[in-house]
């Protein structure tokens, strides 16, 4: 199980603390993603350099490579991966949307305003034949290894969890579409809360279980999602599936729900991890945040700038590493950024690795890129205890 401390709270900004039995991770955090039981491209003394506390592993995908039972004969995650810190591990329902309905539909869990009214499925992204579907006893996948049928259920995802051994795990969700009507979304509401009691009765006692509030963008299906998991024993709550056809949307769900969820257990936004998102999100009472985003911008050549190396909203606060002016650019990735990174090594090189297709540049650009992002929650966390959070948001943001 866990303990969760709040040291400090101003208006929904909460400072806290998560005692785990491989120690604890201070709040709000971000958590880098070891799908693999790996962070992309980054090792232990990676992580370690960076003050990383927590990371998340994959269930689904550990589950078919190299397998859960295997990893559990090896010592569970924390030694086959050697990681001696806390492990949180994600359920497999996102995989239900992204191998289902994110396929099918050509979406994310945003469909950041593409969706326009009247507009076809047809034109909103690249679909494909999806390899996920969905009844009200589990999730049948298509391997994308061989080919092979893969289930899933409730009590399937509580053990695979176990097998791994992580700290943190998650209840078996349904994520829905941000396409998904709302009969259909109602429908996969009633499903994720039966998956939850299956899980509370299923999941070991040694981990601490996290319930997921589903409900797509529907007010009163998030409000109904948020009671029940409140009204049940979780260590602690995710927000997950759907967030809407806008940024505004997702912002919205967060003052639903955070109200209703109790106020002395976490809070864990899934799959997000934005410059945007940790400010406003933060702000309205979220603790953990976890997400891709950081290694995967930085293999597209995508690296993290702070606003006085130009970075804003309108570019993400992103440099591309391709770009032709920085080919005898003998700056750091960012000035402001005392990575290992921005100390030694100047755009110039990084740009080169990168045209060259070199392997250190995958190693570079995700270390200073998860850095960034780890440190920016700290100072978000550190102007929460001054009383800053407000000047610090204007000064990144731009309003506040």
């Amino acid at each position: 199980m866990i303990k969760f401390k709040i040291i400090h709270q101003h208006e929904r900004m909460r400072v806290g603390v998560v005692k785990t039995k491989h120690g604890k991770f201070k709040t709000p955090v971000f958590i880098p993603v070891a799908t693999l039981a790996c962070v992309r491209a980054l090792d232990k003394r990676d992580l370690d350099e960076m003050s990383a506390e927590v990371i998340l592993a994959n269930t689904y995908h550990l589950f078919l490579r190299p397998g859960d039972e295997l990893i559990k004969k090896l010592g569970g995650l924390h030694k086959f991966m050697s990681y001696d810190k806390p492990i949180v591990t994600d359920s497999g329902g996102f995989q239900a949307f992204s191998l289902g309905y994110g396929m099918e539909h050509g979406v994310g869990k945003i469909a950041d305003n593409i969706f326009l009214e009247g507009l076809k499925i047809e034109e909103i992204g690249k679909q494909r034949e999806k390899w996920a579907k969905i009844d009200d006893e589990g999730i049948t996948f298509k391997n994308h290894i061989d080919g092979g049928i893969v289930r899933l259920t409730p009590k399937k995802s509580m053990e695979i969890q176990s097998n791994l051994g992580s700290d943190i795990i998650f209840a078996l969700d349904e994520c829905t579409s941000p396409l998904s009507d709302k009969e259909y979304t109602a429908k996969a509401l009633e499903r994720t809360h039966k998956w939850a009691d299956e899980c509370l009765k299923y999941y070991d006692r040694k981990q601490a279980l996290f319930g997921v509030v589903q409900g797509g963008e529907y007010k009163d299906l998030r409000i109904k999602s948020a009671k029940f998991m409140a009204e049940r024993e979780f260590a602690g709550f995710g927000i997950g599936g759907s967030l809407g056809k806008s940024k505004q949307d997702m912002l919205n769900i967060i003052d639903w729900v955070v109200p209703i969820l109790p106020e002395e257990k976490p809070r864990h936004l899934l799959g997000i991890g934005a410059v945007e998102d940790l400010f406003n999100c933060i702000e309205r009472g979220i603790d953990m945040f976890d997400c891709v985003a950081p290694t995967r911008w930085a293999r597209r050549g995508h690296l993290y700038v702070s606003p006085a190396e130009g970075g804003n909203i309108k570019n993400k606060f992103r440099i591309h590493i391709q770009n032709s002016r920085f080919r005898e650019d003998e700056n750091p990735i960012d000035k402001e950024c005392d990575c290992f990174v921005c100390e030694n090594y100047s755009r110039a090189y990084l740009r080169h690795l990168y045209v060259s297709n070199e392997l250190t540049y995958f190693r570079l650009a995700s270390y200073h890129n998860v850095y960034f992002i780890l440190k920016l929650v700290e100072r978000i966390r550190n102007a929460i205890k001054e009383g800053s959070f407000f000047e610090l948001k204007k000064e990144w943001l731009g309003y506040v």
